[in-house]
């Protein structure tokens, strides 16, 4: 598979902000994936970034163990070289930012905690190009099982109106609508029982139906102007207008079941599609048909400053990915968890310019 030419090969003096950096804890996110890999190797993206060039790679990250800022800048600079990605209509790329909500939560339904997070129901199957009916949206991954064969699952507004009440899904139980609507978007939470104890959960499956923004909504209505859409505005709409929360959320016809998802270390974020834990500030989510997990990205975008006050030039790790994470120089940055990092990933709109740090022995390849 030859490499996209979206990919414009530059040295490392080139990558604005790249010896200013602390990449140890870019290192111990690598290391992470590296570990996944000896497990399950990872699929490879279209854009020609094979998984197996990243064994050599990975085998020296474990060899390593821990390391400090210099040694994580010298063992990049060994083991890979970076490229800018210049996307096919000749602008800069576009960052986000997602986090893990941390809210209350009941184990049963009380007059205070009504909003369920449910399950993967039995009824729902994946789809693929194997068991797809004809004329069946390409787009479905899932889909229901019903008498007369696959067809769309319900969708959000008919879940919440009891499609799915009495099949004994609910994993938890919310006090408010919205809080669970934000955990579907993100796709993962820690929850504070009223026991005391923490329970994290995690994405299992969707309905399969597309994403519908519930800030583009608003900004569509004229409800909030496009360029001051956030979370904390979204937020505040419904709270100033709670008749009309149905009218926006179920324009989204999207519906996200979960899993409970105990973790081996708490000071990290969710397990994610990439099978590793999120590091706060580290991990980000790539469009995951084209670009390759375990693949570091150095991401340059001098007007988010909402980490630490300084422009954002970060070696960042592909972890993850997401329905609305789509095309070649396209992030979703992980900030962690809890409220703080909420505010954080809550304002990250930014224009920015990706270097995927390629393995040497792609380059090696291609000109052979």
């Amino acid at each position: 598979m030859a490499l996209s030419p979206l990919f414009h090969p530059v040295s490392f003096d080139e990558v604005p902000g790249w010896r200013d950096d602390d990449k140890s804890q870019a290192f111990a996110a690598f290391r992470r994936s590296a570990c996944r890999f000896l497990e399950k190797p990872y699929r490879s993206g279209s854009l020609g970034v094979e998984a197996g060039s990243f064994a050599t790679a990975y085998a020296a990250a474990l060899n390593l163990g821990a390391v400090g800022p210099a040694e994580a800048d010298a063992f990049f600079v060994e083991h890979f070289r970076p490229a800018l990605i210049a996307p096919k209509d000749g602008g800069r790329g576009f960052v986000t930012g997602f986090y893990e909500p941390e809210v209350e939560a009941s184990p049963v339904a009380t007059g205070r905690f009504t909003v369920p997070l449910l399950s993967r129901p039995d009824d729902l199957i994946d789809i693929d190009e194997t068991n797809r009916p004809a004329g069946f949206d390409s787009y479905f991954a899932f889909g229901r099982q019903a008498d007369n064969g696959i067809v769309e699952y319900y969708d959000r507004a008919a879940i919440e109106q009891g499609a799915l009440d009495g099949c004994g899904l609910e994993i938890a139980w919310l006090a408010d609508r919205v809080d669970a609507f934000f955990i579907h978007v993100q796709g993962a939470a820690r929850l504070k029982m009223t026991d005391g104890t923490i329970r994290r959960v995690t994405y299992a499956a969707k309905t399969g139906h597309r994403f519908t923004g519930a800030g583009r909504v608003l900004a569509d209505l004229g409800e909030i102007p496009p360029g001051d859409v956030t979370m904390q505005s979204i937020r505040m709409w419904f709270g100033d207008n709670p008749g009309r929360v149905n009218e926006i959320l179920w324009q989204n016809r999207s519906y996200i079941f979960f899993r409970e998802a105990p973790v081996p270390d708490e000071s990290l974020g969710p397990i994610a599609a990439a099978k590793v834990q999120l590091t706060p500030g580290r991990s980000v989510a790539v469009d995951r048909l084209l670009h390759t997990f375990g693949t570091p990205f150095f991401i340059d975008s001098q007007s988010l400053l909402a980490f630490d006050g300084a422009p954002f030039r970060r070696l960042m790790i592909a972890q993850d990915t997401g329905s609305a994470i789509t095309g070649p120089a396209r992030g979703d940055l992980f900030a962690g968890s809890g409220r703080a990092a909420g505010e954080i990933a809550g304002v990250i709109r930014h224009p920015a310019d990706f270097y995927a740090l390629l393995p040497l022995g792609l380059f090696a390849e291609q000109s052979a």
